[in-house]
């Protein structure tokens, strides 16, 4: 099937492979069906959600526990049963990025990850009731803190001891 997109210009989409969102994403409720592309950089954690209906709709989304490993949250029943979840597994999650023109600002939405069954492909963005995560958490200062994380433990691992003083 042929889309054609803004960013992408007209793509051969495989049909299995449209997501269906039934509520549509807050914001763009009457778009329902999306297809997740993958970016030129096999080892990128970015992707795309493109809109099959509307050309010019696409959202920069990105694995979210690649970014931040210790990203943790529960589903609630309702979520679980519009999705048909039956195994944990099945349940992809993403966050909305938002790239602004100083790409070092660049956030994602860890307070509202999309969730796609991969079993029956229906999707859903969900806003978590808690107050642990927000919608702009900065990614490249994740990953820089993460860094010197790591890092440091290297350093210990190796002997090195820094003292402040």
């Amino acid at each position: 099937m042929l889309i054609k997109t803004r960013n992408f210009g007209e793509i051969d989409v495989d049909r299995e492979k449209i997501l269906f969102f039934e509520e549509g994403i807050p914001g763009f409720e009457n778009v329902k069906q999306f297809i997740l592309l993958d970016t030129d950089d096999a080892e990128s954690p970015f992707k795309w959600l493109q809109s099959v209906d509307s050309p010019e709709l696409a959202f920069a989304v990105v694995n979210p526990f690649m970014i931040l490993r210790s990203y943790d949250f529960e589903i609630d029943d309702n979520t679980v049963e519009a999705l048909e979840i039956e195994k944990p597994e099945d349940v992809l999650v993403y966050s909305i990025v938002v790239v602004p023109e100083d790409v070092s600002k660049m956030t994602m939405n860890l307070k509202a990850p999309v969730l796609i069954n991969s079993r029956n492909r229906k999707g859903m963005q969900v806003v978590l009731d808690t107050d642990k995560y927000g919608v702009r958490h900065y990614i490249l200062e994740e990953l820089q803190r993460q860094e010197v994380a790591v890092n440091a433990c290297s350093e210990q691992k190796e002997g090195r001891v820094y003292n402040n003083k």
